[in-house]
């Protein structure tokens, strides 16, 4: 089916399409309906069927007679090795780890954290949680204790599985301590903690609390699945709340199945057997859906890359690892593509390595500019995919689905809404705004299945993050508009669309222009303070990697070039050229903070910062254009 007949089958019956789309799911006891709405607005889908995730994931692809196929690709470049480990091995490696848990007391709705870095044990780990029930709780590794003790004291967790060390380029991150740190300053105290040390960094173990990932194992009889109810959560994703608070987002097991494996063929275009690669952490969303359990529960092979895109060693990094593993469909964000063009603008290390593997590429995590989609396509020849999605979603809200035919590609736009999310573009009020016309994006509810239904003990909190505002719809916290064709753009968060003399502006619409300036690599756009108009754009720029022209010379004419194409209304007058933006360590830029350290407002050092040191470079810049004011 196409992707309009695939939309209209759903709008038509939307209980009864995905039904359908549930046969494809190994049920303990399937369910007697789709939709549970007797909470509303806290629906469930599949409530009353029984299921388990690791046997969707793991153990239904060994029994199906494909237990030689290699399930995980462990590229490690950081290391300098490559495992490779087939199904079979994953079911015997996560069974035992089960066993082990359970024989310390693990089981149905116990929360497990996990603080490891990529290696194949965290996917082991968070198998070997749902296996038994248990919830699990990931943390990026190489989180902050403060922001590792929130998260145990909110998840309260019988159970902390960890690394003694994460591996960067040239230099060790030495988890254990921070675990230590963390649990020093956390009310919850766990029943124990396992700790994988790697050969890089053996750490010392605390006696009566911290286990040996191998000793703990050691004799321990292997688990069997244990069967859940549909709506029992599959895990907690903390994410940053604005509070300081972490919101902590659940994931029911069984729409998350069923959501997943339909995404992998329909969005994806993945057939069982190939290789899928999402270049993110499992400490983030993309981890969780489409490194560990999307390919696994559609019978893929999923790719784990401990390194970078450029760096490790160099700007072929990404190309080395989809020819060395024939990867037919790479995910990953759009400021890793930003980093390889700016290395290599010209794209002479793609033309050493074969890329005929790959169909297609999918951006996502922040929003995708055009020059990067095109600068991507002419390097790759396959087609440049951007798709639009949340923490809070698990999978795309839209996108171009490779599997259904894919559309014309539009480049700006993420593509059309998928099955399950009815998108409206509303104004203050809550009414439907016409085509062009920019406004807060939200989503009818129901919201489809593997959504979040609510945040981890925190139901008000969901209510008024979420609902609240436009009542009957899910806010997504975005801005953007859709053409007349149905497509959607999705232009900054709403927090990002500023107010100049009256004028509601988009800084995505900003930066799309700057990043179309042939020596700017990576760009950002903030709205800052001003006491006559309310708020103005500031603009930082990266350069291409050896572009030796003047910075003040490139800053004017980027200026120009945004007066040029969207009009003195902007009000762009001021840009700094900036070796580094600050990021989280998923690859978004943190232009809230650069927004505050610009109006001279308190600010808190975000967790997710890859290197906190570029935020002193960024007061610098803001000095030198004159701010803070006063």
């Amino acid at each position: 089916m196409s992707y309009a007949e695939t939309y209209a089958a759903w709008a038509a019956d939307p209980e009864g399409w995905w039904m359908r789309a549930a046969r494809a799911i190994d049920w303990v006891r399937p369910p007697s309906r789709a939709l549970w709405a007797g909470r509303a607005p806290f629906y469930e889908w599949f409530a009353d069927a029984e299921v388990n995730g690791c046997w969707n994931a793991v153990d239904r692809h060994v029994r199906a007679g494909r237990g030689s196929q290699t399930a995980v690709i462990h590229d490690s470049p950081v290391t300098g090795t490559i495992r490779r480990i087939s199904y079979a091995e994953l079911q015997e490696r996560v069974a035992r780890l089960a066993g082990a848990l359970a024989a310390r007391g693990v089981g149905v709705g116990d929360r497990v954290v996990i603080y490891m870095p990529m290696v194949p044990e965290a996917l082991e780990a968070m198998l070997a949680c749902a296996r038994l029930g248990a919830i699990h709780s990931v943390v990026f590794g190489g989180f902050a204790a403060p922001e590792l003790a929130a998260r145990i004291d909110d998840a309260t967790p019988k159970a902390i599985i960890a690394a003694s060390c994460g591996i960067e380029p040239g230099r060790i991150v030495h988890y254990k301590p921070l675990l230590d740190a963390a649990l020093a300053q956390a009310r919850h105290r766990p029943a124990f903690c396992v700790i994988f040390q790697r050969e890089q960094e053996v750490a010392r173990l605390t006696p009566g609390r911290d286990l040996d990932w191998h000793a703990f194992q050691f004799g321990a009889a292997p688990a069997p699945c244990v069967p859940v109810a549909g709506n029992h959560p599959a895990y907690i994703l903390y994410t940053s709340g604005t509070t300081g608070q972490p919101k902590g987002v659940v994931r029911p097991t069984a729409g998350h199945l069923v959501a997943l494996n339909w995404t992998m063929g329909a969005v994806y275009g993945m057939k069982p057997g190939e290789v899928f690669w999402a270049a993110s952490d499992v400490g983030w969303v993309v981890g969780h859906s489409y490194i560990c359990y999307g390919p696994l529960i559609h019978g893929n092979t999923t790719v784990m890359y401990e390194g970078k895109p450029v760096g490790t060693p160099d700007a072929a990094a990404f190309w080395r690892v989809i020819e060395a593993h024939r990867v037919a469909c790479l995910f990953t964000a759009p400021t890793a593509f930003r980093a390889i063009k700016r290395e290599d603008p010209g794209g002479a290390l793609v033309r050493h390595h074969d890329l005929s593997s790959l169909r297609a590429l999918f951006l996502a995590g922040e929003r995708a500019d055009p020059d990067t989609i095109r600068w991507a396509e002419a390097q790759l020849g396959v087609p440049v995919i951007d798709h639009w999605w949340q923490t809070e979603t698990g999978w795309a809200i839209a996108a171009n689905p490779l599997g259904l035919g894919l559309l014309p590609v539009r480049v700006g736009s993420p593509g059309v809404p998928m099955p399950g999310y009815d998108v409206q573009v509303l104004d203050e009020g809550g009414h439907p705004l016409p085509p062009g016309q920019l406004g807060a994006v939200a989503v009818r509810l129901p919201l489809p299945p593997g959504t979040l239904p609510t945040l981890w003990n925190a139901e008000a909190r969901f209510r008024k993050g979420y609902l609240d505002h436009f009542p009957g719809f899910y806010e997504t916290g975005d801005a953007g508009y859709r053409d007349e064709d149905g497509y959607l753009y999705i232009m900054a968060r709403t927090d990002d669309v500023i107010n100049v003399a009256g004028h509601r502006l988009s800084t995505g619409a900003m930066e799309e222009v700057l990043a179309s300036h042939p020596d700017v690599a990576e760009c950002a756009v903030i709205g800052v303070a001003d006491p006559l108009k309310g708020q103005v754009p500031l603009g930082f720029l990266c350069l291409n990697k050896g572009c030796a022209r003047d910075h003040a010379e490139i800053a004017a004419e980027a200026v120009r070039l945004v007066r040029d194409r969207i009009g003195p209304v902007a009000d762009f007058k001021r840009a700094a050229v900036v070796e580094r933006l600050p990021k989280t360590r998923s690859g978004k830029i943190l232009r809230s903070t650069m927004a505050k350290i610009a109006d001279g407002e308190p600010w808190k050092m975000p967790a997710t910062i890859d290197d906190p040191a570029i935020l002193d470079e960024i007061g610098a810049a803001l000095r030198q254009l004159g701010y803070p004011r006063g």
